[in-house]
């Protein structure tokens, strides 16, 4: 059996031991475990696109997006986070806390790239050359270029208000949070629900493989 994403397709059947191989060894762009150096990396590319500073709401939101754009072309998402719905849109679960400072930091992770927020912002600590962003694939940037061309001059508010309107998995919290299943984002990007299904199990089984070579 197979299923189709965008113009290409691909196999749906048990992962083997060779698969397994195969997919650890192009883990470092395709992996969908969350990387706290990778987002920090979309971040400071998102930063680097938008002069350096952003309020922190906006970059939020266009993570997120960049993201759910990811897993419309390609399948999986480019950060391997989990996502909620808030109150002011879908959300990276993990990376929030990040930027809350809720969390202890990696080594050359989102402390090494984004300073702390002031007046509800976000700046760049230094510069995101391209050979700096060594966890992002060519086409993760093209992603993220592609999101930031479209969406960067929006401010937070109407980057908020076209979340609410079209990424379809956004549920209104009431002042809480819900998670967004993978399953469910797929559906809301046009898959039908049999396929959304299979796409989603194939994310997590990739989860699954790559926290199993991250603990060897």
């Amino acid at each position: 059996m197979r299923f189709r994403s965008m113009d290409f397709e691909v196999p749906i059947k048990p992962l083997s031991l060779d698969i397994r191989n195969e997919l650890h060894a192009g883990a470092k762009h395709r992996t969908t475990m969350f990387n706290e150096r990778r987002v920090a990396q979309m971040a400071a590319y998102l930063l680097g696109r938008g002069k350096g500073r952003m309020n922190y709401l906006k970059l939020m939101k266009l993570l997120y997006l960049a993201d759910r754009e990811s897993m419309k072309r390609h399948a999986h998402s480019i950060s391997g986070d989990r996502y909620v719905s808030m109150d002011h849109g879908p959300v990276l679960s993990q990376t929030f806390n990040l930027i809350k400072g809720a969390v202890q930091f990696a080594e050359q992770g989102w402390n090494h790239w984004i300073a702390d927020r002031a007046d509800y912002d976000v700046s760049l600590k230094r510069k995101a050359h391209r050979e700096a962003l060594d966890e992002l694939s060519e086409a993760d940037l093209e992603v993220l270029g592609d999101v930031y061309s479209k969406f960067g001059k929006m401010d937070q508010w109407k980057l908020v208000e076209y979340t609410h309107r079209y990424c379809r998995e956004w549920k209104d919290p009431k002042g809480s949070s819900v998670p967004i299943e993978y399953e469910t984002i797929f559906k809301a990007l046009g898959r039908k629900p049999a396929e959304a299904k299979k796409m989603a199990v194939r994310v997590e089984q990739q989860r699954s493989i790559d926290k199993l070579f991250a603990s060897l």
